[in-house]
């Protein structure tokens, strides 16, 4: 099996474990054997659940972010936002275990971060523009559901970056 699909192999079985029980309950032990490797295999490569979960997120933002058409950055950013706020392992994540992603809101940006402003930025011309929309995409990502449904966020999330962009 090749590494890229093996990574692939333990990904999804620790996507599964995280979905059934939430990161603290899930333990390497049963990520081995969701994923029907060692874990010896999964340690060489993960010394821990978080850093597996880490490479976890990475994956399936990144994914997520991949799938836009950034033609139009304003439909593609608020797109991003609907699509990761439906998506079921950030709102297992959000729901369980949220202090995952506190490192990433007020320490440190994250390789997802760093995929988002990959795309971000050519399509909207400015390094400076890109790294503010993604810090309002967040908020309205992670913050925007204890103000406003749904709708009303993806609303108020165009208009918002309409008006930025114009």
């Amino acid at each position: 099996m090749t590494s890229i699909r093996h990574n692939d192999v333990v990904l999804d079985a620790a996507r599964d474990c995280v979905l059934d029980y939430g990161v603290r309950r899930t333990t390497l032990t049963d990520v081995a054997r969701r994923a029907g490797v060692s874990r010896m295999t999964i340690y060489r490569r993960w010394p821990d659940v978080r850093s597996l979960v880490g490479d976890l997120m990475t994956r399936e933002w990144v994914r997520v972010v991949e799938e836009l058409d950034v033609r139009d950055p304003v439909a593609a950013v608020v797109a991003g936002v609907r699509a990761l706020r439906g998506h079921p392992l950030l709102r297992k994540i959000v729901g369980a275990d949220p202090e995952l992603l506190l490192p990433y809101l007020l320490q440190r940006t994250g390789a997802t971060h760093e995929a988002i402003l990959a795309v971000l930025e050519p399509a909207v011309g400015d390094r400076a523009k890109a790294r503010v929309i993604l810090l309002v995409a967040q908020s309205f990502l992670l913050s925007g559901p204890t103000m406003l449904d749904a709708g009303a966020l993806d609303a108020e999330l165009t208009t918002l970056l309409e008006g930025y962009l114009a």
